[in-house]
This record gives C-alpha cells, structure tokens and sequence, in this order.
C-alpha cells in the first residue's frame, strides 16, 4: 500500500531510539498511523510538532503490515502560537479529540474541511468561537444529529442559558447555539458554558459508551473560560 497526501499532525509517540509513530489527519485518507524513521534528529524533530501541516508519503508492503512515513513540512502551525497559552491549549485538545474519535483508515472530508476553517481563523479576535462550533462539527460528523433549532421555542428572553433535554440528559447551554447566530456580548464565562456544555454531550455520546478516557487537554482549554 503507497499513497500520498497532506494532512495535520495529531499524536507522536517515540519509538526505539531514533523514531516515532506518528498519526496524521489526511485530507483524502483520514487518520492513518506509520512510523518515521529519524523522526528523533534535529531536522525531523522541529517540524513535527502536533497539529502542523505536512506532507506525507507512506509505503508499507502490505496493508496488514504497519507502514512508514516519508515526511516535510507544509505549513508550521504550532510554532506561531508558543507563545499564546489558549490557542495552543486549543491545537493540543483538538489534534487529541481527532486522535481518540476519529476510526484508522476513514476519510472525514467535511471534518477535515472544518479544521482547515479553524485553523485560517486562529488569528481572528472571536477565534474561540470558531473552536466552539468546531466541536459541534465534529459532533454531528461523527453520527450523531444534534438539532438544536427545535429548542428556540424554550428560549428565554430574560436569560441567555436555556435548558434542553436529550435523550434524557438535561443541559444548560447558552442560546447562542440554539440560533446559531454569533453573540452581540461575548465573554468568558459564555464560552465556558459552551465548552461545559459540549464536554459532557461528547462524553455521554462517545467516550463513556465506548470506554475512552476524555483528553486532559480539553479540559486545560475548558478552564481558561472558568
């Protein structure tokens, strides 16, 4: 099995002495795992970094044998944002959310296509709203339609939280995301209910079904809005 693809850099664990297996999210191929040789010297080690944009080339003789990467980099995300805590935070949990959720060997266009939207409106000033309704995405890409348009009837106009139930779990989630419009007043606090809010549907959705530990990273991101 050869192939080659884009993609972003999602998890990296060192292996033996001078590699790593790495999972990258392609653009045409999905989340695909291989191992890269020298990925411990100098020159491989500063550019793969988790979520930087790579090129990849991966060989492998079989498609039951565990193949390896041909590496360079495309666009060096990570590096821009060493020095900014909460948009890093931000990269970490979503490159770490993509690397639990997301099947081996699937292609997720529209997942794809949405993370590419995040990443050009990092910069923006309103960026963590991008990262908000990212998580929606995913939510509703990975199976489960989440419709939150049928609760504007409860909407209450002298609250901006509104309480919904689904599938019998009750939430408390600001109104925004029911009118899918972006907020006139935006702060702290309303992000954090949001992020709230999204971290215990994806864990009564997905992680807790299916015995996955929720990422420590996402909840770092989380409480820089509590």
């Amino acid at each position: 099995m050869n192939w080659e693809d884009e993609g972003f850099l999602i998890s990296k664990t060192k292996f033996r002495e001078n590699a790593n297996i790495i999972n990258v999210f392609t653009s045409k191929f999905g989340k695909m795992s291989g191992i890269v040789y020298g990925g411990n010297s100098r020159k491989v080690r500063n550019f793969l970094q988790i979520s930087n944009k790579i090129f990849v080339i991966y060989n492998s003789k079989n498609d039951n044998k565990f193949g390896y990467y041909k590496t360079e980099l495309i666009t060096p995300i990570a590096p821009k944002y060493f020095s900014d805590k909460k948009r890093t935070s931000a990269l970490l949990s979503i490159s770490s959310i993509l690397n639990i959720l997301l099947p081996e060997s699937q292609p997720h266009k529209n997942i794809y296509e949405s993370l590419c939207n995040f990443i050009n409106n990092l910069n923006s000033e309103n960026w963590f709203l991008f990262y908000v309704f990212w998580e929606l995405n995913i939510i509703k890409e990975l199976g489960f339609g989440l419709n939150l348009e049928q609760f504007k009837n409860k909407i209450s106009s002298d609250n901006y939280l509104t309480q919904i139930e689904i599938d019998g779990d009750f939430y408390q989630i600001p109104n925004f995301l029911i009118n899918k419009e972006i907020p006139k007043n935006i702060n702290a606090k309303l992000i954090g209910k949001s992020l709230g809010f999204l971290r215990i549907l994806m864990m009564n959705k997905f992680f807790i079904p299916n015995n996955l530990i929720f990422p420590k990273s996402r909840i770092i991101f989380e409480n820089y809005f509590n």
